[in-house]
C-alpha cells in the first residue's frame, strides 16, 4: 500500500505553532494550490489543503514559512473524526508533512528545506526527530 503525496503552493497565513501537554511541537499551515485547468467560467480554481508537521519540523516551519512564500511540502495524507460541541460527526483530510522546503527566496537569498534525515539544504543540522532509529 502506498499514501504519498507531494505540494506545492502558497501558504495562506503564518503557521501557526503549539506545544502538546507532553512538549511536542506541532505547526498548522495551509497551502493553497491553484487547478491546472479552468472552470466553465474559464477560472482556475483553487484548493487549501491543510498541512500539520511535528517537532524539530514544526518549528522549522513555524521559523521560516509565512504567509505568501511558496513551499513545498511531501509526506502522507491523514483522515480523522472528531465529534464537534453540536454532536455532529466531523472528518478531518490533512496532510502530515514529513519534508517541507521553502521555495520563496529568503531575505538572504537561496531557499530552505528541512527533513527527518536532520540536514537542511544549507547544510547546517536540523534535527527533526530523535525518536526515528537511523
Amino acid at each position: 500500500m502506498l499514501n504519498r503525496v507531494v505540494l506545492i503552493g502558497r501558504l495562506t497565513k503564518d503557521p501557526e505553532l503549539r506545544y502538546t501537554p507532553t512538549g511536542v511541537a506541532v505547526a498548522n499551515f495551509t497551502l493553497a494550490i491553484d487547478r491546472n485547468f479552468k472552470n466553465a467560467q474559464g477560472e482556475r480554481e483553487t484548493d487549501f489543503i491543510p498541512c500539520v508537521v511535528y517537532r524539530q519540523l514544526a518549528e522549522f516551519c513555524a521559523n521560516y514559512l509565512a504567509k505568501g512564500k511558496m513551499a513545498a511540502a511531501d509526506g502522507r495524507i491523514q483522515i480523522r473524526t472528531y465529534t464537534g460541541q453540536d454532536g455532529q460527526k466531523r472528518w478531518v483530510t490533512e496532510v502530515i508533512a514529513e519534508n517541507v522546503h521553502l521555495l520563496s527566496p529568503r531575505d538572504s537569498g537561496g531557499t530552505e528545506s528541512a527533513s527527518p534525515n536532520g540536514t537542511s539544504s544549507f547544510g547546517h543540522e536540523v534535527n527533526l526527530d530523535d525518536d526515528i532509529p537511523f
